[in-house]
This record gives C-alpha cells, sequence and structure tokens, in this order.
C-alpha cells in the first residue's frame, strides 16, 4: 500500500546512530544519506528521515508507530537491544503477542525523537 514513510527530527546525526543501530539486525541500512535526510531500507527506500523545525510532538495516547518487518525472532531481540542501547526507550520487551495472533513476536520502542517503532516476525 505505501512506498514509503517520512518522518522529521530535530537532531539528524543522533536519529542516524539510533536507526543505523536498531534497522541493521533486521536486514535495513541507510541507502542514502545527505545533510537533511536519511534513506533507509533494504533493496529501495522505504524510510526517509529528515531535519525539521517542528517534528510531530510524541504522543504515546495516539496509537500511531511504525513496524518493521525482522526476519527471524533472534533479529527482533537485536533490535530491542540496540535500540535501547542507542537512547531508545523500552515500550514492550521482545515476546510473543498471542492477542495479535498465534505466532506474532515482536518487540517495542519509543526512538530518541519519541516516535514509537516495533519489530514483528511472524511464523
Amino acid at each position: 500500500m505505501f512506498d514509503h514513510v517520512s518522518i522529521g527530527v530535530r537532531d539528524l546525526s543522533r536519529a542516524k546512530r539510533f536507526y543505523d543501530a536498531a534497522l541493521r539486525p533486521l536486514g535495513y541500512v541507510c541507502l542514502s544519506e545527505n545533510a537533511d535526510a536519511l534513506g533507509y531500507g533494504r533493496d529501495k527506500i522505504g524510510l526517509w528521515i529528515s531535519t525539521a523545525a517542528r517534528p510531530v510532538p510524541s504522543d504515546t495516547a495516539s496509537n500511531l508507530h511504525f513496524c518493521f518487518t525482522a526476519p527471524t525472532r533472534e533479529a527482533v531481540d537485536a533490535f530491542h537491544v540496540a535500540a535501547l542501547s542507542t537512547g531508545g526507550a523500552d515500550n514492550g520487551a521482545p515476546g510473543l503477542r498471542p492477542d495479535y495472533g498465534t505466532d506474532y513476536y515482536a518487540a517495542f520502542v519509543v526512538d530518541t525523537d519519541g516516535y514509537r517503532i516495533e519489530a514483528y516476525c511472524g511464523g
């Protein structure tokens, strides 16, 4: 349905440290980088991060979050560890989520700008 998603951040270098570490275990890398923007993906960019004067304010009650697919459960675990070690906040430790499905394995974090992100592996 979506070609890509774009988010705005105040500190692009801080966001790069976070997303380089958090997305690497999932198989995503920075495919494009310039002074104002970063583009992450596997074969093509699916997440753009750019400098913004007024990023969307963090609102945990909004239910807004971005979910990244992971190749394995171990990758979900590594995503969680990497995100927390680079300034992210825990928003749900890795584990099965039976309310979402019998094989729904996920971890949830809040990035350094307040965006809620998830890594998910099914099956």
